[in-house]
């Protein structure tokens, strides 16, 4: 009997495993499957047990009391975007109300209607809706007004007069009502607004102040006690930052863009979290939900009051409000007689000053004591660390004042407050917003001042000019990564030095190494600080929106790097040393910067101006120290690390050493430019690679696949995986196809002296399969690549490829690991302009998913690489003085080519640019491919924002390209073949998106020992279980019943005792999974009931 129950027990347990395997199974169909319709569906918010009653107080207002949604103030000019934004706010609360109804009340013509208006139209719809609750998303319209114009203050005061006679007729006539305010912007005033198209000013500064300000004054009115206390049933509330809508496309891409803005005026409605806020990650969608602790909706009353702007005062004071400096210098005379030689110049023989840069030059913010941040409109040059002239060094500590005590005749320093045109700026022509490309326009204002002006004797007066820039070119590096690219940059600042040096006698100039501006997201990290980061994302969009430990950060943090570094090459080349009565010098005290602490660690906020990201005065007097000390170091030997913590005593020349310090009397040796190497034979690469065995059996998982595994290579493409004129020397041979040395599938010669990813592979596995080699038809191996083709042919080549493998004999099919690389689109791009139709990123998305389809249904054990289309908007620099270039390129490519700079059809294929590359991500990052265990498609980024490659002269360098300028040469095949590589080692999320070519021969990296695998979506994050099941068949991993009992049991008993234990495991499991289904139903009838657009 004993037996007997053990065999029940067995049976009972055995169908009740396999029936939940089986449900389970069925439920992660389910969810893939939903997954495959709605890929952007956040999961959604358990639901919180509701009240037993609806709350009679708007304090303790929960979604689920939410009946209805109404919105005033929707803007015309982009009223489907403001729909589109408040339907998803209301598909959250149907999370919890799945009844709640949405009215949006507003003008049915283009015929706008005030606020005013709009509040009596919705107050008498309500008039006898006294008992349900609502919730009124009220849109402050910041576009109404100018963010250029000259009374900003004033026009805020407008748009908030409106909002409050609205909030007055509402408070008056409505009940049971809570009321949201949200400043609603545009980045497209430039259509308007025609002050915006000045582009000598800063126009995003302008735009942030405005709405700063605008924000303040609303917050100002909203503060006041009538709003909040007078009654229990209605109130109102501010939103802590505006709703910016960012440029609009026609496609559904910008779909992302609007759900961000619905989940930041979701979440602004929650009452706050008690842990710090975390900060947003735009590359996916989250939003959070209320919680047992804080289930409320948010109102003035039952949520902590704001912190940005608050803590200012009294976290960070001005420890000492008189920004002087003691000089301890005793020798202040000037040399006997007018130096001659820029070498032998005293600080007291200096009697000009003048400088160039952006908004830290021209003194943004400077003066901004207070908690204003309008001020940072403010250009006060007169405190200007580098060209300010202010009062005097006992009080104001600048540049010129530290020189006024050597030459009290001094001239060129900028006073007061004031633009650059401005009679008290004088030759501080700095511009706010300036970058790189606007300082040979700034050279040559100056220079016509010196030359024009009867203060100065051009000739014959020594001058000090400094040059400080590059900052917003670091701030815009995410937007244009090729024309703001390090050899870019450096070049349009070559430029205006140039300018200098063959027309300003007498002058030494310092050029001021950019800062290190990444260190500035240690303000916005700490939310303690109240900094306003929504302001500086405005103003410099490229620093603080890339997650913290993001490859995007790291390439930020690398090109700021390059800046220094190329900045240095420029002054060491000798260039500006040509003769006696000028140089240039490098003053590199910005380029590690230490942040100002407090005591308790945080950073220090009074040493900027209200914005965070502009210096005050307490800086400026730090910098102005630094810089002097900077011109006394030896060439060589300065300082380049700036603590602004630390106390600078001040240098003074020495009798020794008199002089500023330049690179002659520094007896500094320029390393001038760097040898030129032996000419290049080949572009092989050295391989170092340690870990380049096979797995000890062969893998059942794509996730655990060692280059050492991989058997059989393929490729799939267009005329740049056939290898189009990749070695072609003239036009004749440029028809010819390469296809030995293509990146992704050649297999010419050894990686030493060819660089393809089969030759990398090879180091692993000598006997890699599928190779082409040579030229023409006749050793393809696996390239079914056509030079021509579009996405359109790729499921042909697929199909090619499946039969050629499975009719190659030295190919095992079903157990050999294969590596298919796709590559495709160019051709799509270069052509959409004459089928817009047919060539579509919705038909590009639907033939890539046939293509891999097939793959994915017929093709066991394969990892399949898809690159991204390259950005070709780069290829327009490519130039050359030749036949090739001039004509073919622009035929092979007219869509990108021919347009104008700045034309509706450049920025049209622009966009479908981006757009094939993002209908690529969506496709390949969903669950579509992710049931087989034994396959995986992969997407390598790394031409997703192509960098050109530059020459030793800062020009494209056309040795990558073929002699039509656009197909790549070998020596382009063999940085991609690397670039390839190593985004094959690189874990997804963390891949790097560019490829800068370097065409170093040791730029192959190596797997580790810790990931000794390609990587996949699913070995990309530690959390992900890999498990060995082999695809497709599925099947339950649970070990099988082994029965040791060596007495006899009937036949008949067993089947009997079998049956029944099956019986009353399909009960018992019925049952549980019936309570579960009723829970699961219940959280989920938010999802069934939603319609419309989804996340």
């Amino acid at each position: 009997m004993p037996r007997s129950a053990l065999l029940i027990l067995a049976a009972l347990v055995g169908s009740c495993t396999q029936f939940t395997d089986a449900v389970n199974i069925d439920v992660e169909k389910s969810k893939l499957s939903r997954e495959k319709t709605e890929s952007y569906m956040p999961i959604l918010c358990s639901p919180i047990p509701a009240p037993v009653s609806p709350s009679s107080s708007v304090h303790t207002l929960r979604p689920v009391d939410i009946s209805a949604l109404y919105v005033l103030g929707t803007p015309i000019s982009h009223r489907e975007e403001a729909s589109r934004v408040v339907s998803r706010v209301a598909e959250l609360l149907s999370m919890f109300n799945p009844e709640v109804i949405t009215q949006h009340v507003g003008p049915i013509s283009m015929q706008p209607r005030s606020l005013l208006e709009e509040a009596e139209e919705l107050s008498l719809s309500l008039s006898n809706q006294v008992t349900d609750w609502k919730l009124v998303l009220l849109f402050a319209r910041a576009d109404s007004s100018c963010a250029c114009a000259p009374h900003l203050a004033a026009d805020a005061k407008v748009v908030v007069q409106e909002v409050e006679a609205a909030m007055q007729l509402l408070q008056k006539r409505l009940h049971h009502t809570l009321v949201h305010v949200v400043v609603w912007s545009s980045n497209h005033q430039q259509d308007k607004c025609h002050c915006m198209r000045d582009e000598s000013i800063n126009q995003r500064l302008r735009k942030a102040t405005f709405l700063k300000t605008l924000q303040d004054s609303l917050s100002h009115v909203l503060d006041n006690p009538k709003w909040h206390s007078e009654r229990a049933d209605f109130t109102v509330v501010l939103q802590s930052e505006p709703v910016i809508l960012g440029p609009i496309s026609n496609s559904e891409n910008t779909w992302p863009d609007l759900n961000q803005l619905a989940v930041q005026i979701w979440t602004n409605m929650l009452q706050p979290s008690t842990a710090e806020a975390e900060v947003m990650d735009t590359s996916g969608i989250s939003f959070p939900c209320p919680t047992q602790e804080q289930p409320f909706l948010r109102t003035k009353k039952n949520s902590p009051a704001e912190r940005e702007g608050r803590v200012y005062s009294t976290a960070s004071p001005l420890t000492d409000p008189v920004m002087g400096t003691a000089i301890p210098c005793t020798n202040r005379s000037p040399s006997p007689t007018t130096p001659t030689s820029v070498h032998e110049l005293q600080p007291g023989d200096v009697k000009v000053v003048a400088a160039l840069g952006d908004s830290l030059t021209a003194g943004n913010g400077v003066g901004a004591k207070t908690d204003n941040l309008l001020l940072v409109l403010n250009e006060y040059r007169g405190l200007s660390w580098s060209i300010g002239g202010d009062e005097n060094i006992t009080t104001v500590t600048t540049l010129p004042n530290i020189l006024r005590e050597f030459n009290p005749s001094l001239t060129g320093f900028s006073e007061g407050i004031g633009r650059e045109d401005s009679p008290q700026a004088f030759l501080n022509q700095a511009v706010a917003g300036a970058k790189s490309g606007d300082m040979v326009q700034q050279v040559r204002v100056l220079v016509d001042k010196m030359k024009n002006d009867s203060r100065l004797d051009f000739h014959n007066d020594w001058k000090v000019i400094t040059m400080f820039i590059g900052g917003n070119d670091l701030c815009d590096i995410c937007t244009d990564s090729i024309f703001f690219s390090p050899g870019n940059v450096v070049g349009r600042i070559r430029h205006a030095l140039d300018i200098l040096h063959s027309e300003v006698p007498r002058a030494i100039v310092n050029l001021i190494e950019v800062l290190n501006i990444v260190a500035l997201r240690d303000l916005h990290d700490d939310k303690t600080l109240g900094c306003p980061t929504w302001f500086v994302n405005l103003v410099c969009p490229c620093i603080l929106k890339p997650k913290k430990g993001s490859s995007e950060l790291q390439k930020v943090n690398d090109l700021n790097k390059e800046y220094q570094h190329a900045m240095r090459e420029l002054i060491d080349s000798g260039r500006y040393d040509t003769h006696n009565n000028f140089t240039v010098v490098l003053q590199p005290f910005l380029r590690e910067v230490v942040l100002p602490k407090l005591e308790d660690g945080r950073p220090d906020r009074s040493y900027f101006s209200p914005d965070c990201f502009h210096l005050s005065q307490k800086a400026h007097t730090i910098m102005a120290q630094a810089l002097w000390n900077n011109m006394l170091e030896p060439v060589g030997n300065k300082t380049f690390t700036q603590d602004f913590s630390a106390a600078i005593d001040l240098k003074c020349p020495s009798k020794a050493n008199p002089f500023f310090s330049t690179a002659v009397n520094s007896n500094y040796t320029f390393p001038g430019p760097p040898p030129t190497p032996a000419p290049t034979t080949n572009w092989g690469s050295d391989f170092s690679c340690v870990n380049t065995a096979p797995s000890n059996s062969v893998p059942t998982s794509a996730h655990r696949l060692r280059p050492a595994d991989i058997k059989v290579v393929a490729a799939l493409g267009d005329s740049i995986t056939a290898g189009f004129g990749a070695k072609a020397k003239n036009l004749l041979q440029l028809r010819t196809e390469y296809k030995g040395v293509s990146w992704s599938i050649g297999g010419d010669k050894t990686l030493e002296s060819v660089t393809t990813l089969p030759n990398i592979l090879k180091k692993f596995n000598p006997k890699i399969k599928g190779v082409s080699r040579g030229q023409g038809k006749w050793q393809t191996g696996f390239n079914m690549a056509v030079s021509g083709a579009k996405i359109a042919g790729i499921p042909g080549q697929v199909r090619r490829l499946i039969d050629t493998m499975k009719n190659d004999s030295t190919v095992d099919f079903e157990n050999d690991w294969k590596l298919v690389t796709l590559f495709i689109g160019g051709n799509d791009l270069c052509q959409y302009c004459n089928d817009r139709a047919s060539l579509s990123p919705q038909n590009y998305s639907h033939h890539l998913m046939t293509s891999l389809d097939m793959l994915y249904k017929e093709v066991p054990k394969t990892i399949v690489n898809v690159l991204e289309i390259l950005e070709i908007e780069g290829l327009r620099r490519i130039k050359k003085d030749s036949l090739g270039c001039n004509v073919l390129q622009k035929l092979v490519c007219p869509c990108f080519l021919l347009p104008g700079e700045n034309s509706p059809e450049l920025a049209e294929v622009k966009r479908i640019n981006r757009e094939l590359q993002v209908e690529t991500e969506k496709l390949i990052y969903g669950s579509h491919y992710d049931e087989r265990e034994d396959f995986a498609v992969v997407v390598q980024p790394f031409f997703k924002n192509s960098i050109i490659p530059l020459n030793a002269a800062g020009q494209p360098d056309t040795t990558y390209f073929s002699q039509d300028c656009f197909h790549f040469s070998d020596r382009g095949h063999a940085d991609m073949a690397a670039a390839l590589w190593n985004n094959m080692l690189e874990p997804v999320g963390k891949k790097q998106t560019y490829n800068n070519f370097t065409n170093s021969r040791n730029n192959i990296k190596c797997p580790t020992e810790e990931h000794p695998y390609i990587f996949t979506k699913v070995n990309s994050f530690a959390s992900s279980t890999i498990t060995t099941t082999p695809a497709p068949t599925t099947h339950s991993t649970a070990l099988p019943l082994t029965g040791d009992c060596t007495d006899n049991v009937p036949v008949w008993l067993a089947a009997v005792l079998a049956v029944t234990g099956l019986l009353i495991g399909w009960g018992v499991t019925w049952l549980l999974l019936s309570c579960r289904a009723k829970r699961s139903k219940q959280r989920m009838t938010a999802a069934v009931e939603m319609k419309g657009t989804v996340f």
